[in-house]
């Protein structure tokens, strides 16, 4: 199945790859993302994001909104040249939710070039922002859900696997998207554990569009993260994330020392089965999220905290080396289309090269 067309007779996927200088998305992260970290990335070419729920009200997510709009102008007016990448606004579309509808119709008066959407896939919903030209991004961790969100006709799936920060699936994200691409020719993310250049080159290889990185940004001077957080997360290796439901009741990736500080069990957290610890969440996912820290298996390769313009030119530069030491590999030589039995030179390179 295939993404509806835009008003511009392109594909979602590739309007949404003209305005990005690199096939990257920054996660919308629950009390971590905020304008100036959204700001930052999208000037670099890379979309940026945030959660409608970090603002604590409708009327402070408006003001948030208009942000964005006013940042947004000023850098292309600043620079008409320069690659600005569009924002995006996370949603939970879920009956617990009350904001929803009132958030949606602030998205939808300020025109949110893209809008993700979690815990459900609301046909009305996908309408109203194709009404306006916006695109709609669903993020799933199983193939069934994929399809759901596919019927309801979103523009594009985030294959949320295994080893990623927050809420993550079980799938290894290149299995999850492979499955994906079996059904589905719209816009794919993967997101999972991905923190390099290196990485953002294995989602293309794989089928993905886009890459999806979270807690890579979480350790940048933008994001508004405790100094303490940022440590913790340079200091961890894959083996500190801890995957359970303990915190709020739904299965989440965790830094195991936040969790050791909070009095949490570690070994008891670690049991599964019937022998899996029946404990009492904590009763505000603010407050759960707020004193235990969620990080991705990609902790293994953050060790700085650098600004977001310094981190997406090293992703730029990553990426790039990562596909030049490619073609060195048995049976990767470098295209030449000048000779038979090569293979041709693509007629337009992947955002970035």
């Amino acid at each position: 199945m295939t993404a509806t067309p835009g008003p511009n007779g392109k594909s979602p996927a590739d309007s949404l790859k003209e305005n990005t200088a690199l096939p990257l998305i920054a996660a919308p992260m629950f009390l971590i993302s905020n304008p100036e970290l959204a700001l930052a990335t999208c000037k670099e070419g890379v979309v940026g994001s945030f959660p409608a729920l970090n603002q604590r009200t409708s009327e402070g997510l408006d003001e948030w909104l208009t942000e964005m709009d006013e940042g947004i102008a000023k850098m292309k007016a600043a620079d008409p040249d320069a690659v600005i990448a569009p924002y995006a606004v996370n949603l939970i579309v879920h009956k617990t939710n009350p904001r929803l509808e009132a958030d949606l119709e602030l998205c939808i008066q300020h025109k949110v070039p893209v809008i993700i959407t979690s815990l459900g896939a609301v046909p009305d919903l996908v309408k109203r922002v194709h009404a306006y030209g916006g695109i709609v991004l669903h993020d799933v961790t199983n193939v069934e859900h994929a399809k759901k969100a596919v019927a309801a006709g979103v523009d594009g799936l985030i294959a949320v696997g295994a080893g990623a920060g927050g809420h993550a699936g079980t799938m290894n994200p290149l299995t999850l998207v492979t499955e994906i691409r079996e059904f589905f020719d719209g816009i794919v993310v993967m997101a999972g554990g991905l923190t390099t250049g290196k990485d953002i080159l294995a989602a293309e290889a794989v089928g993905a569009d886009f890459a999806y990185m979270g807690t890579r940004f979480i350790n940048t001077v933008e994001s508004s993260a405790d100094p303490a957080y940022k440590q913790m997360i340079c200091d961890a290796k894959a083996s500190d994330i801890i995957y359970t439901p303990a915190v709020s009741g739904i299965p989440a990736n965790f830094l195991k020392k936040s969790l050791e500080d909070a009095g949490y069990d570690i070994e008891e957290l670690k049991k599964e089965g019937v022998n899996a610890p029946k404990l009492k969440p904590i009763e505000s996912e603010a407050a759960a999220w707020k004193t235990i820290w969620s990080a991705g298996q990609g902790v293994t390769n953050i060790d700085d905290v650098p600004t977001v313009a310094a981190l997406v030119t090293r992703l730029k530069q990553e990426r790039k080396d990562a596909a030049l030491a490619l073609q060195g590999k048995p049976g990767l030589g470098k295209p030449d289309p000048a000779k038979p039995g090569k293979a041709a030179k693509p007629k337009q390179k992947p955002p970035g090269f």
